[in-house]
This record gives C-alpha cells, structure tokens and sequence, in this order.
C-alpha cells in the first residue's frame, strides 16, 4: 500500500473514530434527557445566592434572576430543603442585587444560606389560611394516598379537585382554596404516584400524565362517595395534562362539570422541544428523546414500565374530544410551559375554552404574581358555570 492509501485509510478510520464517538456520546446524552423527563428529581436547582439577611429590617438581599425579580409575594427554600421562607414585595434594587421583604422563616437559618430557589407554594398547609381541613387518604390502585379535604363554608354537592405538577407537592395548589371555598366548593388537594407522597408506581417514573389520571379517577370516587354531584378538576402544569386525560379518559367524566388549567401542559411533544431548545440540545437529541419516551423497546434505558402515548397528551389535536368548559390560565412568558399550546386550544375550541393570558407572572407563580386578576377570573368563570347551570335546571320540563 503506498503513502497515499495508508494515508486515506488513516484518515478514514480517524473519520469513523469520531463518528463513533459522536453516536456514542448523542446516545448517551439522548439518554440522560430522556430520564430526567420521567425520573422524579432528588434534588432541586438552587439559582438563586442569598447576598445579605437583615433579620432587623426583616429583608434580605438576592442575587439578580428572572424569579428574584417578580413582584408579588414567593416561597423561598433554601439549604437543600431544609429552609424555608416567604418573601414579600422588592423594597431595593441594586446593581446585581435585589432586595426584598422577609414576611417569615419557617425553618432554616436564612443567615448562613448560600443559594436558594423561588417557589409559588406561599402557604405550607391549609392551616394557614385559618380554614377547617382534614387530611385524608384516598385509596388507588397503588395504596392510600394522602390528601387535604376543605370543606366548602356550607354543605354543597359541588367539589373541586387540585392536581399539582411535575416535581412538586400538593402544597402548591393551596392558593387556589379561598377563590373556590367563596364560591362553594369543597377542596380536595391530592397527591399522586411518583410525586413522594403518594405510593409509586413499580417502575417509579412519571407518565406526564398518561397513567397520572388514574389517581384522579380515585380522587373523584372519593368525592362522589362524600357526596359529589358536579366535579371541577383544576390542573398545574404536568397537573393540567394529567385533568385532561381524565376528563376524556375517566370512567366517571360524566360527573366533570369544568376544568380550571393553570400554566397547563397541553401539548408535551411542543412541550419537550421547547425545553430541549433552553437547553441547546441538537435536533438529532431532541427527536430521539421523543422516540425514547414513546417506544417499548426503551425500557432498558428509561427504566419506563409502559412507554408514553405521547400523541394522546396532544390537546391541541384531541381538541374536538373536549366536552366541557374550560379556563386556562398562562403566561406568555412562563419560560418552562410554553402559552402556544394553551392559546392553540382556546382558539380550536372558542365554544368552550377560555383563555387568560398573563405576562411576567412565569411558571405557576399568576397568583403570586397577580392575585386578585387570577382569583377574579377564577370566580367570574364559577359564577358563569353556576349562572348557566341554573338555567339548565329552569329549562328541564316537571316531573
């Protein structure tokens, strides 16, 4: 073999070499992506440095971020968890700093924290809303499941039930108890599996809702043996995908009067792209983290029991199966959900969605970004629910 061909063919073994490890290293990040979508997190990112605390003037002192810069009133965890604090309005801003009021610590020592992270959560139970409650356990496939149950201020046959998000815990729905108590629902915040409260399921993987709806379906038979006659579902994030596939999916929908979404998963393939993009993940990764989630043959390499259907979490597609009213509440700037999918629905289905659109507020934080314009929403489509409901009740012919 002469110069030239030992030379070629060490430039092609070169080329194939890294080829290779170019195969090699897409699948693996592929791979990794593809598990962080269905692995519930240990851990979560702390974004945020805590600059100062004057324990005095009750304020301290944050790093510039996205979150550290919304007005409104914020849970702020610190330590890994073991700290918490409510954070009120911004009373300073500095250069690369931002200074807000400490409204309480609950726990942790916020002097010797070093970073943190915003929440919406506010509120840590429904104690604190000076409200009566009961926790309860509501029996799934998988085992009892812990819930809180607030009771409308007088008997009522009509009941709400709040589903959480991704990654998160039933305390992140308590902000929505008092619109609904004024309007004479009871409550009925539940947990579900994978989310650390309630049993796992076996493989102990989220379904981003496509299994997630079966422990709702649970929750309503709950209500309905307390009662229940008209059910409203209320979904946050991943909790809005999980609501819509009980609404269409659940043997018992017939009792769904309406659905509330708030900063909802409509749509997770527009979802996951999106996020893929923050992430700059190459075209190649973020298709083949789609066939992962989706495809039997992966279950080696997500650890999935079943794959997900991710085409039956198309809302927008599936629009036409709606057959109730819905309010959908979303930021246009909510940086982890993006609004497309929700205004998309809105506007295939005009006869029955409503859509709220927010700026600013981000991911889950509307209310504590805009309370009262949140809560006036929520009470307004009630009033029109019940308003129309009555009317159906004058129509029907005596007995």
């Amino acid at each position: 073999m002469g110069r030239r061909a030992r030379t070629l063919a060490g430039v092609a073994v070169a080329l194939g070499g890294l080829a290779t490890a170019a195969a090699l290293w897409g699948g693996a990040v592929t791979t990794r992506v593809a598990r962080s979508v269905v692995v519930p997190p240990r851990r979560r990112v702390q974004d945020t440095r805590v600059l100062s605390y004057d324990s005095e003037a009750s304020t301290v002192s944050l790093s510039v971020t996205q979150d550290s810069l919304l007005p409104g009133h914020y849970s702020f965890w610190f330590d890994q968890g073991k700290g918490h604090a409510r954070l009120g309005e911004i009373v300073d801003r500095g250069l690369g700093s931002v200074t807000r009021e400490v409204l309480a610590v609950d726990f942790g020592d916020l002097a010797t924290a070093g970073t943190g992270r915003f929440s919406g959560w506010l509120y840590l139970s429904p104690k604190e809303l000076g409200v009566p409650f009961e926790e309860v356990r509501v029996q799934t496939s998988l085992g009892a499941a812990p819930a809180w149950l607030v009771p409308a201020p007088d008997p009522s046959t009509r009941w709400v039930i709040q589903v959480h998000g991704r990654a998160t815990l039933r305390q992140e729905t308590i902000r929505a108890i008092p619109v609904f108590r004024d309007a004479g629902y009871n409550s009925l915040l539940i947990s579900y599996r994978n989310d650390g409260e309630a049993p796992p399921s076996e493989d102990r993987r989220y379904a981003l809702g496509d299994r997630e709806w079966l422990d709702v379906e649970a929750a309503m038979l709950f209500a309905l043996d307390r009662g229940a006659e008209e059910i409203v579902l209320m979904g946050w994030s991943m909790g809005g995908a999980t609501v819509l596939q009980a609404v269409t999916r659940s043997r018992l929908r017939s009792v769904i009067t309406g659905v509330v979404l708030e900063s909802p998963v409509v749509n997770w393939v527009e979802t996951l792209l999106y996020q893929g993009e923050g992430m700059s993940l190459p075209g190649p990764v973020k298709s083949g983290v789609l066939t992962l989630l989706s495809s039997r043959w992966a279950r080696p390499l997500t650890g999935q029991a079943h794959p997900i259907d991710l085409a039956r979490l198309d809302f927008v597609a599936r629009a036409g199966e709606l057959d109730v009213p819905v309010l959908v509440l979303h930021s246009d700037d909510d940086g982890y959900v993006p609004s497309n999918g929700s205004r998309e629905l809105a506007a295939a289905r005009p006869d029955l969605v409503t859509f709220v659109g927010f700026e600013t507020a981000r991911h889950t934080k509307l209310w504590n970004f805009d309370r009262e314009r949140w809560e006036s929403s929520i009470a307004a489509w009630l009033a029109e629910r019940a308003a129309a409901a009555g009317a159906d009740d004058e129509a029907q012919p005596a007995a």
